[in-house]
């Protein structure tokens, strides 16, 4: 049976043990459905995640709605498909039918909406909100900007059924999901993942053969981005995902990781040309890290053009590498571009 995931073939719940299983118990009761099995074959990074979400949009005492239309804004300033139609539903769920339409039309009826939107560009707006309510602000939006880009790699589409239907089947889905945004969620529960040392602070990643593995990239997390966490369940939540998503860098050259960092550097959150790129950016890479700077760089900056020809590629020339290096690769270019939004969020203060 085709499945809606390409790529990777995510853990079946049925199948499911440890930190994938906890991940997709505490989702389908708090958010209706099983978080992102596409991120399950790398399960440390699939299990982090959850936390920031989860301590950001789910828990909390920031009304639900409100953190909701900021992940709906920024699924409509990264146009992903999957991401703007659930979290239309989720504001449907709140029972914010107007504001659910109105940041699906492009429109910022208040400035968060406006905020949120902003968060993809280079000159983000200064926040509508105390420093208090930063970590479940910024955390909503950062995680959402990942998620999004990791959806449309992965796991591209609408989750509704009815295309043209999809606008009532959005308002349907959030009666549905009404009684379960409703439901009251502890903070901090979802750190016992992290505080159990079930995410590490470094992934052991295999060596491509035959060329040795390089150094483990250093995980900055800067003071700047830690201010805004904060020291409560979003700030650990968020440190933990981070060690975990800049790990990724080992499974690429050093060149590689080099020409994403400055690719990634030079955006200013324009959606990429459609001629010569990314081939364009990768002329320094040497030819036997090109597949996975490719990778990385498209998971950045334009993961709905990941091609299978691209993933074949890869593989070809990294041995027998599965699907968790391929989540880890992607989720290292992800990250490197959710950083770089982080730090011009913090600088807009």
């Amino acid at each position: 049976m085709p499945t809606p995931y390409r790529f990777v073939t995510p853990v079946p719940k049925r199948a499911a043990t440890g930190m994938v299983a906890a991940v997709y118990a505490a989702s389908a009761r708090e958010l209706g459905a099983r978080f992102a099995p596409h991120l399950s074959p790398a399960p440390d990074l699939h299990a982090a995640l959850w936390a920031v979400l989860r301590e950001s949009l789910v828990a909390g005492t920031v009304p639900r709605a409100r953190k909701e239309a900021v992940a709906a804004a920024v699924a409509v300033a990264n146009r992903c498909p999957f991401c703007i139609d659930a979290h239309a539903a989720m504001l449907h769920a709140t029972g914010e039918h107007d504001l659910a339409g109105a940041v699906l039309r492009g429109e910022a009826p208040d400035p968060l909406v406006a905020w949120a939107r902003s968060t993809r560009s280079a000159e983000p707006d200064p926040w509508p909100f105390p420093a208090s309510q930063a970590p479940e602000f910024v955390g909503t939006a950062l995680a959402n900007h990942f998620i999004n880009r990791m959806v449309d790699a992965l796991r591209p589409g609408s989750p509704l059924p009815g295309g043209a239907l999809r606008s009532p089947s959005r308002r349907a889905a959030g009666l549905a999901l009404a009684r379960t945004v409703k439901r009251s969620v502890t903070p901090g529960e979802s750190l016992a993942l992290l505080e159990s040392g079930a995410v590490p602070v470094s992934v052991p990643v295999p060596a491509p053969a035959p060329v040795p593995a390089p150094a483990p990239v250093p995980v900055p997390v800067p003071a700047a981005t830690a201010a805004w966490a904060g020291d409560g369940p979003v700030g650990v939540a968020w440190t933990a995902f981070a060690r975990v998503a800049e790990a990724g860098g080992a499974l690429l050259g050093e060149t590689a990781r080099a020409v994403l960092h400055e690719t990634v550097g030079r955006w200013r959150g324009e959606h990429p040309e459609l001629g010569g790129w990314p081939g364009s950016v990768l002329g320094a890479v040497p030819e036997d890290e090109r597949p996975g700077a490719r990778l990385a760089v498209l998971a950045a900056l334009a993961p709905y053009r990941l091609t299978e020809s691209a993933v074949a590629e890869w593989r070809s020339t990294v041995g027998p590498r599965g699907d968790e290096e391929l989540v880890r690769v992607l989720g290292y270019g992800a990250f490197v571009a959710v950083e770089r939004l982080a730090g011009r969020v913090v600088v807009a203060v």
